[in-house]
């Protein structure tokens, strides 16, 4: 597979994008008044949309289609679906070994954290395991980001802008329990920077690792794995969250809203 240095540059630039808009959600934490808990249901629920469109519609098409192309029409569909398993399965287990209590996706309000404000030490300790979480979460998400770039430039935008949605909320988790156990903004800001750049270390790891095995084989099956990967973040991560935000028929316009934006820009630009 050839790749130019252009191409790799903007995987690895939007990768990075993705990874540290966990700082947006700092600065939505430290510099609005309150969580605006509709807008974060709508955002949230529209990139579930798109991740779980581009997934099923397009990555799964593309690895079907490499994964055919080398096995042949049967034995291609079987690996392709067991592939987009093996990816589910892997982030399931990545959620497993992360307790409740410091899991990012246990999504806490501002207001609620200044409430809690009672023991600094489990603040903090809230905080700094919560962006160790968000860094292990991110990991394979900075791969799937920076090899849907390679694969397709269009593809990359859409699930880095999708992932940079999801990151925000990530963010709030981290930050503002280490900063009301510390008084310190810069150090919750540089943890929650932190916790995101494991995206674009994902994204470095797997070039070097992969890359140099890249064919049709190797393509396919990374797409089967991202694909599950994508869908299983969008379902137990992202709409559950929005709906904790907001109310249901937000974060349902939210998703549809999501997948019709997704579809357009597949159709313009295919």
């Amino acid at each position: 597979m050839n790749i130019s240095i252009n191409n790799l540059l903007l995987a690895f630039g939007l990768t990075l994008f993705a990874g540290l808009s966990t700082g947006i959600g700092s600065a939505l934490a430290f510099y609005t008044k309150q969580t605006n808990k509709k807008f974060l249901s709508a955002a949230l629920g529209f990139s579930a949309g798109v991740m779980i469109y581009v997934s099923m519609i397009e990555i799964f098409a593309k690895a079907r289609t490499s994964l055919e192309a080398v096995y042949g029409s049967t034995k291609g569909y079987w690996i392709t679906t067991i592939g987009f398993f093996a990816g589910i399965a892997l982030i399931a287990i990545i959620d497993k070994f992360v307790p409740s209590v410091e899991n990012p996706h246990e999504m806490r309000d501002v207001n609620d954290m200044t409430e809690e404000k009672t023991n600094d030490v489990d603040l903090l300790r809230m905080g700094l395991f919560s962006a160790l979480a968000i860094a292990i979460h991110n990991f394979p998400e900075g791969l799937a980001t920076f090899t849907s770039t390679l694969q397709d430039t269009t593809l990359g935008i859409s699930i880095a802008v999708a992932v940079a949605i999801h990151n925000i909320p990530e963010g709030v988790a981290v930050s503002v329990p280490i900063y009301y156990a510390t008084g310190n903004r810069k150090k919750a800001f540089l943890y929650s920077f932190l916790s995101g750049l494991s995206e674009p270390i994902g994204a470095i790891v797997g070039y070097l690792i992969l890359m140099r095995f890249f064919n049709d084989t190797m393509s396919g099956l990374i797409f089967a794995g991202v694909a599950g990967i994508m869908v299983y973040i969008s379902l137990d991560e992202l709409l559950p969250t929005a709906e904790k935000y907001g109310e249901h028929h937000i974060t349902i316009y939210g998703l549809v809203s999501g997948m019709a934006v997704m579809a357009l820009s597949l159709l313009m630009f295919a």
